[in-house]
């Protein structure tokens, strides 16, 4: 009994907070990470969660606050232009939520913001540790959508306004924070010598190796995963579709390209316009999709990071071509290309040649075993207890 009482003392106390609801069941990345790392932490701490949700909701160490109604979105956004913080800052924010993180903070030794957005969340009277799982640098992100969009296009000085607001935001982060979680070596490159020793690189997670790919003469499926809703994303498929697929069909009159993300219904009408061109929308097991698929496609011109969808395809073998963008964090185990012309005699070759395939998919899965969330798992625990 004595020990039991012992080891309950050491048991940190943390308080996990996130922008996205970790328990909605959606399908996507923030949402399937976030829940990794709160069913780690808590393995080993005393763990409370708050996130927005749907609705208000409180029951035993969770508490979920409702997104604010539209027009509350509006004004919270027009309020964070006046303080000059991100417009997502202002998307993001519920006054309750906020209350009651400050009330309860000086209760925990330590507390985990999930995201840049979770930052806002921040009391100012806090003194315990200070973590953030930001991912990427998100400046870097938006200024890249900024040099993307053509003059005409609004969102082109929407998403230059957001760089340099978040930009400000990441610096702050940098001076307050204890430390920075960052993906990709390539991010880390970019921060200030001053907060080098903040930074800690931890990879992007997979669930599970599953080797699903087999070479075939018959495989016509060129696979792409990734949410529509995302600008780089949409730029990809709307690129593809319009000045790729239609010269690959000449070379391989059969081939089709099948998208798994979600996507508003614009999109989908517009997009599916095309015959050879499958959306089926978000999939929890995409098992089946890989079957009769050649490549996993992440043809990115707007990226920073790691690409979750690189790694989703390499843990089934599946051999992956990149934008050179993309493909930077990946060393040689995928294909890459320079133009057009040669993204379309890369996805040919992965289509003829077995050898090659054969050779990149199990590169693929040699390195994707550095991602396995069984061995990433423990650096969390590293640093909390560190």
């Amino acid at each position: 009994m004595e020990n039991k009482k012992k080891s309950k003392k050491k048991m940190k106390k943390i308080l996990f907070i996130s922008t996205r609801d970790p328990y909605s069941g959606r399908y996507s990345g923030d949402v399937i990470g976030s829940k990794k790392i709160i069913n780690i932490l808590k393995k080993k701490n005393v763990l409370d969660v708050v996130c927005l949700g749907e609705k208000n909701f409180s029951q035993k160490n969770i508490f979920k606050f409702k997104q604010p109604f539209f027009l509350s979105k509006i004004f919270y956004v027009f309020k964070s232009l006046i303080l000059f913080q991100p417009l997502q800052f202002g998307l993001f924010f519920s006054k309750k939520m906020k209350k009651f993180i400050s009330s309860r903070a000086d209760n925990y030794d330590l507390i985990f913001f999930y995201h840049i957005r979770s930052a806002q969340y921040l009391p100012k009277s806090f003194k315990g540790k200070k973590i953030i799982e930001m991912g990427d640098l998100y400046s870097s992100n938006y200024l890249q959508s900024f040099d993307n969009l053509n003059l005409f296009n609004p969102l082109k000085y929407v998403y230059l306004l957001e760089s340099l607001l978040v930009k400000k935001v990441e610096r702050n982060i940098f001076t307050k924070f204890d430390k920075i979680i960052l993906f990709s070596k390539d991010e880390i490159k970019k921060v200030d010598k001053l907060f080098i020793k903040k930074i800690i690189h931890i990879n992007v997670s997979i669930e599970k190796i599953k080797k699903k790919y087999i070479f075939s003469n018959k495989n016509k499926k060129i696979l792409f995963i990734g949410n529509l809703k995302y600008l780089p994303n949409n730029l990809a498929i709307k690129n593809f579709i319009k000045n790729i697929l239609p010269k690959l069909e000449k070379k391989i009159p059969d081939v089709s390209l099948e998208v798994i993300g979600d996507m508003n219904k614009i999109n989908k009408v517009f997009l599916s316009m095309h015959k050879n061109v499958k959306f089926l929308g978000l999939q929890k097991n995409i098992d089946k999709y890989i079957k009769g698929s050649f490549c996993g496609l992440a043809n990115l011109t707007i990226a920073t990071g790691i690409q979750g969808k690189v790694l989703s395809y390499m843990s089934y073998g599946l051999p992956v071509i990149c934008s050179r963008k993309v493909a930077s964090n990946f060393n040689k185990n995928v294909l890459n290309y320079r133009n057009d012309a040669e993204l379309i005699n890369k996805i040919i070759s992965l289509k003829n040649n077995r050898k090659l395939s054969t050779h990149i998919s199990k590169k693929s899965l040699r390195f994707i075993n550095n991602f396995t969330w069984k061995k990433i798992s423990t650096r969390y625990l590293s640093i909390i207890k560190n």
